[in-house]
């Protein structure tokens, strides 16, 4: 039977019993059934909107050939005051109603647990956040004292008794199983909700899937969202869930936390402590994941110790406002992510509590020197876990540039973070990327940076292949500060700029004396741009097709330079010159072998997708020369072009020299 004491929300128990049931759940069914016939506490964890309530329900509708169990369910309420001992009151009177009297005082000595009977009591204490430390004390004293009744718990964190079983409850997938094809579970749930609301739009795959990611599964904001498809088409929905998910409603919803998914995550702000707050409000300037290291820098504050911060994300984690990710234990330290819901609502919470400049100053400071750190693992050899780093704190990278261009934060300080990464756009095939981020800065800073050359340079190299009038443009304004200030590194840089310019326009001679001019002037060990290395390695390559000799010595020369044998980029363009020189001398056999171990020393150090295309193609076009031997061959360069962000560059050789 179902015992209904007075606090029981008899239209969850309606609705859920009238078909309004679980979508893309039958795993977690499975596994909570199991659970709670195998033990006699379970709790279903998982962060607020994940169903947790329903999958309860579910798992524990009587079965058809089974016998019949008794289901106590006692449920926390929305506005119910917390009082001392409260809970352990009604869960007293809710099992005397069932015919099982039990006295919360420890009068009598605890019975020995013993087998549950079929048909004993199961207690379902639903949604009890707001008493969790009491149903703690409860569920141990309930569980000694009558060895006949199980528990089955739901709440956002589990209660951490030593025989509690847990079933953690989770979004639902976005994307659909490989051995499923069609929809995801969340488009599942999505369009029947919608439908039962009466909806007759016919759903647009892509902009469902695009609607999910943006709730990222959660079952509660999907069937919100589905609420307001009677007003907004689905391309509608998804254009303002990108601007926040907190203000989608529910006039009628079955919990008064319910009505909003802000009212929802406030639910859960509401239960934490002060300083919990202040790190959840702080840590929604991150865009991505992030470290606990980073959580604590951009926290920090007078009124936030740093020794308080990492017990606040373990309670975050747990209740699901932070997603960790990596394995405990693992030799690389956990990363935090925050579900999107709780970002847009603890950006709220910093707006009204003022500290939002405050803090994306510090987000800014802290990846600026993120940023920093990449470079130095660039020049120092360590260029795969430079890509690494950049991969890993990506988002918040980006997010950097955007809010300088909105102007919350300082353009300077984006600047200098793009500078830093001058290796990520030109190296690892994001040169599109980068040039548009750098121009959006340029124009915010002010008249008399210093950064405005550097920046105006790096603009200029990355929009060379495909707006080369703007690339000359910017060189011209870059020249004249570097003069100026006498930096020496910036006129080497821009010398490269213009051989990469000069080689695009056919133009080898021109071309060949910029190379060599920017490896005579940059400085070896330069921050923010190629070493002289990569230009060295330039001027062979353009050598290779006139002068294969002078190539040949300029490509020994290069690996030479001291900073060579630690940048892997250099050396697989020093490589591919000495390769081509080879062919182009009539060594084809030397120049296949030379260019094959250039590429898999590359494909071992470095992800760089250029350089890798570039020594692919010479390879093939070398095999094709050896199959056809004996034949009249050609002695141009080989001319397939390489797409590079949508731009095509006149020959694998000159995308290669180009960076």
């Amino acid at each position: 039977m179902w015992n209904r004491d007075e606090g029981h929300d008899a239209r969850f128990v309606d609705r859920f019993r009238d078909g309004h049931a679980l979508v893309g759940r039958d795993g977690e069914l499975a596994a909570l059934r199991a659970a709670v016939s195998g033990h006699r506490l379970v709790t279903v964890a998982g962060a607020a909107g994940t169903g947790k309530s329903r999958l309860a329900l579910a798992a524990l509708a009587p079965p058809s050939d089974g016998p019949a169990r008794t289901v106590v369910r006692v449920r926390w309420h929305d506005g119910v005051p917390v009082g001392r001992r409260a809970l352990t009151a009604r869960v007293a009177r809710a099992l005397g109603g069932a015919g099982l009297s039990w006295d919360p005082a420890p009068a009598e000595p605890a019975a020995p647990a013993r087998p549950v009977p079929a048909g004993g009591v199961l207690l379902l204490l639903d949604d009890v956040d707001p008493v969790h430390t009491e149903c703690i004390g409860l569920v141990q004293t309930l569980l000694m004292a009558r060895p006949a009744v199980r528990v089955l718990v739901t709440a956002r964190r589990p209660l951490g008794l030593g025989d509690e079983q847990v079933v953690r409850l989770a979004p639902l997938p976005v994307e659909a199983a490989p051995d499923r094809p069609g929809a995801s579970p969340a488009a599942e749930l999505l369009v029947s909700r919608a439908r039962e609301r009466g909806w007759t739009g016919e759903p647009d795959p892509a902009t469902v899937a695009r609607v999910c990611r943006l709730l990222e599964g959660v079952p509660l904001a999907l069937e919100l969202a589905a609420g307001r498809l009677g007003e907004w088409t689905m391309e509608e929905l998804a254009a303002h869930l990108e601007n926040g998910q907190c203000r989608l409603s529910d006039p009628d919803p079955l919990l008064l936390r319910h009505r909003t998914l802000r009212t929802s995550i406030g639910a859960v702000h509401a239960l934490c402590e002060p300083a919990q707050r202040k790190v959840w409000r702080r840590l929604s300037v991150f865009t991505g994941p992030f470290t606990e290291a980073a959580a604590v820098f951009v926290c920090l504050g007078s009124d936030l110790a740093p020794h308080e911060v990492p017990p606040a994300l373990a309670t975050l984690s747990a209740t699901g406002v932070l997603q960790t990710l990596g394995e405990a234990g693992a030799v690389r330290p956990p990363r935090y992510r925050m579900a999107r819901a709780a970002r847009d609502f603890g950006a709220e919470r910093l707006a009204a509590a003022g500290e939002r400049p405050m803090t994306r100053d510090r987000h800014a400071v802290h990846f600026r020197g993120v940023a920093a750190v990449a470079e130095t693992l660039w020049n120092t050899g360590l260029q795969r876990q430079a890509l690494q780093t950049v991969q890993d704190e990506h988002d918040d990278l980006m997010a950097l540039a955007h809010r300088a261009g909105d102007g919350s934060v300082h353009a300077e300080t984006a600047l200098e973070t793009m500078l830093h990464l001058w290796f990520w756009w030109a190296v690892h095939d994001h040169a599109r990327e980068g040039s548009d981020h750098l121009h959006g800065l340029l124009p915010r800073l002010p008249a008399d940076s210093p950064l405005a050359a550097r920046g105006r340079w790096l603009a200029a190299w990355l929009s060379a292949a495909w707006d080369p009038r703007t690339a000359h443009h910017l060189l011209s304004l870059a020249w004249p500060a570097a003069v100026l200030t006498g930096d020496d590194a910036l006129l080497g840089h821009i010398a490269h700029v213009h051989g990469t310019l000069a080689w695009q326009r056919q133009d080898p001679v021109s071309a060949a004396r910029y190379y060599r001019q920017a490896a005579d002037t940059t400085p070896s060990g330069a921050p923010w741009g190629p070493s002289p290395a990569v230009s060295l390695a330039a001027l062979a390559v353009v050598q290779a097709h006139h002068a294969p000799a002078a190539a040949a010595r300029t490509a020994r020369r290069a690996l030479a330079q001291p900073d060579c044998a630690d940048d892997a980029w250099a050396t697989a363009l020093a490589h591919y010159a000495r390769a081509f020189a080879d062919h182009r001398s009539g060594h084809t056999g030397r120049a296949r072998h030379r260019a094959g171990r250039a590429l898999a020393d590359l494909e071992a150090r470095l992800d760089a997708p250029q350089a890798r295309r570039a020594l692919r193609l010479l390879l093939a076009t070398l095999d094709l020369a050896a199959t056809t031997a004996g034949a009249p061959t050609s002695r141009s360069r080989p001319h397939v072009p390489v797409p590079r962000d949508g731009a095509q560059t006149p020959s694998a050789t000159a995308s290669l020299a180009q960076r």
